[in-house]
């Protein structure tokens, strides 16, 4: 699986989104994006730098945390997050709601260091037994996967269990700790996996614990 994809989806708003809110001499343009574009901007931005002149700035993090930043006041000119994210926030004027593009759907994957044993996450009872099997799993609390992953513990009768091996980390720390070989197991977005060399991606989870999101970009 490749981010290439991802970067022809996502190329056209993205600049569109860009050309809208910049003036036309050179700038310096700040683009506040989930750690699942990581892979896509590599690809987008030098052409985009090439092609106008403009540099690109990018923070990036988990949605819920951009989205807090942004209430908060920090100056911006574009934010690619979780479409609710960017929904609440053209509520409260922080986003033009006229500039709303969704650049891509994203289903949560499961990731293991590259060259490990692949773990079965084919069925439900055989993801059930993977968590159960490894020592460590990590994601990030904050954004679309940290909401639903708890509903999915829950939903196996694990929540005790995994409360032992599971290691928070922020959005952008979540690939590189299976890579590193800090943890054994990685839940995240696919392309917040797919950002780091060295991580391995087994799959989607099983489609009755799947739960998918959009990231959407606004100005």
């Amino acid at each position: 699986m490749k981010v290439g994809s991802l970067a022809g989806t996502a190329i056209l708003g993205v600049i569109v989104l860009l050309a809208l809110g910049l003036a036309a001499t050179a700038a310096e343009v700040k683009v506040l994006a989930g750690a699942g574009m990581r892979g896509a901007f590599a690809e987008i931005v030098p052409q985009f730098e090439g092609a106008t002149g403009h540099k690109i700035a990018i923070e990036y993090s988990g949605g819920t945390t951009l989205r807090k930043q942004i209430e908060a006041g920090e100056a911006f000119d574009l934010a690619i997050i979780d479409s609710n994210e960017v929904d609440e926030l053209i509520k409260l004027g922080k986003i033009a709601g006229d500039t709303r593009v969704d650049i891509v759907r994203v289903g949560i994957g499961v990731a293991v260091r590259e060259g490990a044993p692949t773990p079965d996450i084919g069925s439900v009872d055989a993801f059930k037994n993977t968590l159960l099997n490894v020592q460590s799993v990590t994601y990030a609390p904050e954004g679309s996967t940290g909401r639903h992953l708890p509903k999915v513990f829950e939903r196996l009768g694990i929540v005790e269990q995994m409360k032992t091996k599971t290691k928070p980390n922020a959005l952008v720390r979540v690939p590189q700790a299976v890579a590193t070989g800090d943890v054994e197991l990685a839940i995240a977005g696919i392309p917040t996996l797919l950002s780091v060399k060295g991580v391995q991606v087994v799959g989607l989870l099983p489609g009755e614990l799947q739960s998918w999101f959009v990231n959407t970009a606004g100005v």
